[in-house]
């Protein structure tokens, strides 16, 4: 089987690896992280062009890189797909290659969830965040294919989720 080239794929996770150190809290690993894929935001060339194609039932999750401390995944989102409302087992950083990503975000008050917010994260964007309190659904509004590259702190090697609970409790 070939192994895919993923140019710069190699670099940037070596500069992850120097924000993503032992001992820095996670929140501020998040908001390291979000700064570096803001600065040296990678190019859609980390995907191959099946990758970049997406899925027609549901957005699609490609691991790029996984270690203990940290994993580099892609997600394609195809126009009206959407995640649940859900939160993550470990802090999050994430940079949009292409497109717009509508972000709701949300609170939990235990017999139902409140809209605290939202944003629309557009190519370039890049943010940071770390549970608890990271409750949120991502959806692709627009016309075109949206990309984002999002890196968790956790091994996502077998397991390419990183989601901690989905909720289904009602919105007031």
């Amino acid at each position: 089987m070939p192994t895919t080239t993923r140019p710069g794929l190699d670099e940037l996770t070596s500069a992850i690896r120097t924000e993503a150190r032992p001992g820095r809290g996670a929140c501020d690993t998040a908001v390291a992280v979000a700064d570096l894929l803001r600065q040296r935001t990678p190019s859609l060339d980390l995907l191959t062009e099946d990758e970049l194609g997406g899925d027609g039932a549901d957005f699609a999750r490609h691991v790029l890189h996984a270690e203990p401390a940290f994993s580099v995944v892609a997600v394609v989102w195809r126009p009206g797909q959407r995640t649940p409302i859900h939160d993550h087992i470990a802090w999050c950083s994430f940079v949009v290659l292409q497109g717009v990503e509508y972000e709701t975000l949300y609170r939990n008050h235990g017999d139902h969830l409140r809209e605290i917010g939202r944003v629309a994260n557009r190519t370039g964007d890049a943010s940071g965040f770390a549970p608890p309190g990271d409750i949120h659904r991502v959806h692709n509004t627009g016309d075109i294919t949206a990309v984002s590259l999002h890196v968790y702190g956790a091994d996502l090697g077998t397991d390419p989720s990183s989601v901690r609970r989905t909720y289904d409790l009602p919105v007031r």
